[in-house]
């Protein structure tokens, strides 16, 4: 197990709070360590200049540190080169990019797009847009009982015409680690372009792209301790050097004239604009701040208060669970008998513990479960046991409270 208490002191929000603070939201967004928002602030207080244009020296320097952060994500997720790595404002404009840029150029009439039942809404409505502007299909992989993915379907039948699948490597539901390597290699021999939608694996997880081999890969800098507004798309270079634009601006260009354009060269084609400069900076701290520690070490912790807080529910018989992935992170959905899951979120919350309660963005899952919406936990380095402990207090406390 991590020293908590010495991680706790790191992060400002829970020195600075005179009230009891559990937080169990970390897979709606994690807290912020001292080291990201000095980052930031820095850049604010020391730096502030425009990135690839200025030539006095804090704009050299604002550029250098922004451009470090593509090599600092090479080098936490193993990507075989740093023109790959793409800034974006999160996952869900990430994903849209692709769709956009890649999708409207590729898809026809006769090809569908594979996602599954497991997704988070961001990796859902792009692409039901995308195949009705195509007139392309729109499939998906089922769900089983205990929360992992029916992988038998994915055959050959269903591959013949799939140009794309889109997938969760974990969810934010159930936590429910997919079997991806297993997945790519498996459509890969069908021609089919892979997106991976990493948001909850990679602040957890020690991910190795050059092992997992996908077409894209892409994350959030939010869930992994660093600043909301900054995301990241990796993508295979021949692919981003096929696609258009997904915005038009500064910096992405080579040549314009009154009539035409030309763009730059990969990763900037896609960065038009002013980029959100501290946010990138901020995230290169929180990667710093993460491979410090070891994500080996990160998610041996998560594992612990996971099977902790596990054993804790199963025995409460007024608690429902599901899922029960054999492969999962530290999330737990759960509902309590006759209590709805936003008073129980209230309740817990005038005790200073913060969890999640609705249909976490994925509402096909909740019609899958067959309720409107669930509670849900998710931990990170800076939870204990005695949070979960908490937890089971205010549980116990709302239980009899509300009944």
């Amino acid at each position: 197990m991590l020293d908590v208490e010495k991680i706790r002191k790191d992060f400002p929000i829970f020195n600075d709070l005179n009230k009891p603070f559990v937080y169990l939201d970390s897979a709606s967004t994690s807290q912020k360590p001292l080291e990201v928002i000095d980052a930031i602030s820095s850049y604010y207080k020391s730096y502030t200049a425009n990135v690839h244009r200025a030539l006095y020296s804090i704009g050299e320097k604002a550029t250098d540190e922004y451009e470090n952060v593509r090599k600092l994500v090479k080098k936490i997720l193993n990507v075989p080169d740093s023109h790959s790595v793409v800034f974006t404002s999160g996952t869900t404009e990430s994903i849209n990019l692709i769709a956009y840029s890649w999708g409207l150029k590729n898809l026809k009439e006769t090809d569908s797009v594979l996602i599954t039942e497991m997704e988070h809404h961001s990796n859902i409505i792009p692409w039901q847009l995308i195949t009705k502007k195509t007139n392309s299909s729109l499939n998906y992989i089922p769900l089983n009982n205990n929360g992992t993915l029916n992988t038998e379907s994915i055959n050959d039948e269903i591959l013949s015409s799939t140009k794309i699948i889109s997938i969760s490597h974990q969810s934010n539901v159930f936590g429910t680690i997919n079997p991806i390597k297993n997945i790519i290699d498996k459509v890969k021999d069908m021609g089919v372009i892979t997106l991976i939608d990493g948001a909850q694996a990679v602040p957890h997880l020690e991910v190795d792209l050059s092992e997992l081999d996908p077409d894209f890969y892409v994350f959030s800098g939010h869930k992994m301790l660093g600043p909301t507004g900054v995301g990241v798309l990796i993508g295979r270079n021949e692919l981003l050097e096929e696609m258009e634009p997904f915005m038009g601006g500064g910096e992405m260009i080579n040549k314009v004239s009154m009539q035409d354009a030309t763009w730059n060269e990969i990763p900037w084609k896609f960065e038009a604009g002013t980029p959100n400069i501290a946010q990138v900076i901020g995230l290169g701290a929180a990667i710093n701040y993460l491979m410090n520690i070891g994500l080996d070490k990160v998610h041996s912790h998560e594992q612990s208060l996971l099977h902790y807080a596990l054993n804790a529910l199963e025995k409460n018989e007024d608690v429902t669970l599901y899922g029960n992935p054999p492969e999962r992170g530290a999330v737990i959905p759960f509902n309590l008998k006759n209590i709805h899951p936003h008073d129980l979120a209230k309740f817990l919350d005038l005790d200073g513990i913060c969890i999640r309660a609705g249909h976490h963005c994925a509402q096909p899952i909740m019609d899958y479960l067959k309720v409107p919406s669930t509670a849900r936990i998710s931990m990170n380095i800076y939870n204990d046991e005695n949070d979960i402990d908490q937890l089971l207090k205010g549980i116990e406390k709302t239980i009899s409270t509300l009944n």
